[in-house]
């Protein structure tokens, strides 16, 4: 009999939850949250939990779902489509300035970041005049985009093409990173924006309005799902693919933005290999998994069939992997997409101090103030024991070390 490297929750009138959490804390709230999901009558064969499983709002965060004939909005979430892009180039780490803080500079020059807190004025996270890169990128999504709107035009009004090619807020970032041989690689983690946000949050409610509706009672309402051929359900499945495409283009459009601020400041030429990775970890798939046609959500997953390539990015100034896909069945084909948080950011921002914030950072040029101690590597479960919780499902092809990290 095959040694499993999971753990297994069976409560009445649920599926199986299987757990890649050996060696991992799983809080008590998350693990109600997978239970609740389980008893959903559409769950296909049972739910996959990830290493860096943690509550989430409406499905747990580390979850893999399969789904027939019901899609879930609040487990896809609102930050549709979030992903990672690698790309590693011909450098090497001796070919770094000896100063990198011009080369994050030159990066948050290149890439709009953060945003602005103030009423009326530009958000410094949006583009004010998109450049080419993004008007090119939203031609390829406009139309699509106009099809959707057209049924709900209030998406209309919403940061699309001026949020193309930005990184936003919370644990976004990009890095420059240098694997096991020194090579340099630029990294980056963002997704579909604002307009994805909108699309997300107009569909959960749209759900919970059916259920109400239907008098359909949930154990929580963040649980509100749209049946296949249902008023909504095709909507919502149009707009959720988009939305992933428009989280790929974007991230696309800022490595290349990277690299071309790279290039402004390292002396010697160089190439990037164009993408190693370009994967979502917020998105919803059509897979087929055990004879079935089935809907696939991974919420703060990523898809690990065999030989498939993945990012598993570990927390700010803590080490990051290239992994390829094992195509393990029982995982639905899929990894942890990070570390996973052991703290709220609440929490965080009372536990964690300044100065533990610079020590933990202090081999990587970043920001080292107050306003990003929640995304300090303290706040977040070790990369070590996630990645040993799940040798089963991937193998490390690189391990990455930052040396500069940007921040939304």
């Amino acid at each position: 009999m095959r040694n499993m490297n999971y753990e297994v929750i069976h409560e009445a009138g649920g599926v199986p939850i299987k757990m890649w959490t050996r060696g991992v804390p799983l809080e008590d709230e998350a693990r109600t949250q997978l239970i609740n999901m389980s008893k959903l009558p559409f769950v296909h064969r049972w739910i996959a939990v990830m290493p860096d499983v943690h509550l989430g709002k409406g499905a747990t965060v580390g979850s893999v779902i399969p789904t027939v004939g019901a899609i879930v909005p609040a487990a896809v979430g609102v930050d549709i489509g979030c992903g990672m892009i690698a790309a590693r180039t011909t450098l090497k780490a001796r070919d770094l300035p000896d100063n990198l803080a011009p080369l994050r500079s030159a990066i948050e020059r290149a890439v709009p970041h953060g945003r602005s807190t103030t009423r009326g004025g530009r958000d410094k996270g949006a583009w004010a005049n998109p450049p080419q890169a993004t008007i090119d990128g939203w031609s390829t999504l406009a139309e699509s985009f106009g099809a959707i709107t057209a049924k709900y035009p209030k998406l209309a009004k919403t940061n699309n093409l001026s949020h193309l090619g930005t990184l936003g807020t919370g644990n976004h970032f990009v890095e420059v990173c240098l694997d096991e041989a020194d090579g340099v690689w630029f990294m980056l983690h963002s997704g579909s924006r604002g307009v994805g946000n909108a699309i997300g949050s107009l569909f959960i409610e749209l759900a919970k309005q059916d259920m109400r509706r239907w008098m359909i009672n949930l154990p929580d309402r963040d649980l509100a799902y749209l049946p296949e051929g249902s008023e909504h359900y095709a909507d919502y499945v149009q707009a959720v693919d988009w939305a992933q495409r428009y989280a790929r283009t974007n991230r696309a459009i800022m490595m290349q933005h990277v690299v071309d601020a790279a290039r402004r400041v390292i002396d010697k030429p160089f190439d990037a290999t164009g993408e190693a990775v370009n994967c979502h970890h917020n998105y919803v798939s059509r897979e087929r998994h055990y004879g079935e046609d089935v809907l696939v959500t991974r919420k703060g997953a990523v898809s690990a069939r065999k030989g498939e390539l993945g990012i598993i990015p570990g927390s700010m100034g803590a080490k990051s992997f290239i992994v390829r896909g094992l195509g393990n069945d029982e995982s639905f084909h899929s990894c942890s997409h990070g570390a996973g948080r052991v703290m709220s950011r609440t929490e965080a921002r009372k536990r964690i101090t300044l100065d533990a914030h610079r020590d933990a950072t202090a081999h990587v040029e970043c920001r080292k103030d107050a306003a990003v101690v929640d995304e300090s590597p303290a706040a977040y479960k070790p990369i070590e024991a996630v990645m040993a919780a799940q040798n089963d499902l991937v193998e490390i092809v690189h391990t990455l070390r930052q040396v500069v990290c940007v921040k939304g």
